[in-house]
């Protein structure tokens, strides 16, 4: 089971909220949810509070006039049924700040439904995807953090994903190697913008991108990356998907 979940948020008056925040949010909703807050590969990830915000060196302000969403994914079994069971109730009460919960959507489905939707039935192939990436990504190559969305690394991250959780194994690095060479970013609209991580913070990127795939791909495999590019709603993209980055969205 897979789960995509989104409450819309709201502020009855100008609200505060420390920049880090995120952690400690997250950690709250483990609790709520009775999941541990471990594991090497995360089985869910998380948007924060996104929206329109004034940001400060050491703090974020929300505004009344202003919509703002929360969402969580669920990649395996026991965290989608606890993201589908989680009862937020009327306020979100954070670090001194206090939220109005609004109207919540699901959406639902399941790695074999994907799978055979994306894949199986060998859909005609599509050549053009248009990303928006709505929380700062990024990538870690060795001791750094690389906030460039380049398609090896984009596909290695949702493959590692999708690998570990999924029933239906797709392939190693010999397919990121195959897609490298097919897909191509061909357009970008992006800024860079820090993640507070603890004490420290992390560089990422936001906004939008478009990939283009090959006329030369093999079409299996034009649909493996389809269906892989669908996973990263779920999934998230990069690096500490579980803290709140990476948040990413299809768009038509």
């Amino acid at each position: 089971m897979l789960i995509h979940s989104t409450w819309t948020l709201n502020v009855s008056e100008e609200t505060a909220l420390p920049r880090a925040y995120c952690l400690e949010l997250v950690k709250l909703l483990h609790h709520q949810m009775g999941l541990p807050f471990d594991g090497d590969i995360p089985n869910i990830s998380y948007s924060g509070i996104t929206g329109h915000y004034r940001h400060t060196q050491d703090f974020l302000t929300f505004y009344p006039e202003e919509p703002y969403q929360l969402s969580l994914c669920g990649l395996q079994e026991t965290a989608a049924k606890a993201i589908a069971d989680l009862d937020l109730g009327d306020r979100l009460e954070l670090l001194g700040a206090t939220f109005e919960v609004g109207d919540r959507t699901d959406e639902t489905t399941s790695y074999e439904a994907l799978y055979q939707t994306l894949v199986a039935n060998e859909p005609e192939p599509i050549h053009r995807f248009e990303l928006k990436f709505v929380t700062p990504t990024a990538f870690a190559q060795g001791k750094i953090y690389l906030p460039l969305p380049l398609p090896s690394l984009m596909f290695r991250s949702w493959l590692e994903r999708w690998n570990h959780f999924a029933p239906v194994y797709l392939g190693s690095t010999e397919l990121v190697d195959y897609l490298e060479q097919a897909i191509a970013l061909s357009r970008h609209k992006l800024q860079t913008t820090p993640f507070r991580v603890h004490t420290g913070q992390v560089t990422g990127f936001k906004g939008e991108i478009s990939l283009r795939v090959l006329n030369r791909i093999d079409p299996l495999l034009a649909n493996v990356a389809n269906l892989l590019i669908h996973y990263a709603e779920f999934a998230g993209t990069g690096i500490k998907t579980r803290l709140g980055m990476g948040q990413t969205i299809l768009m038509p």
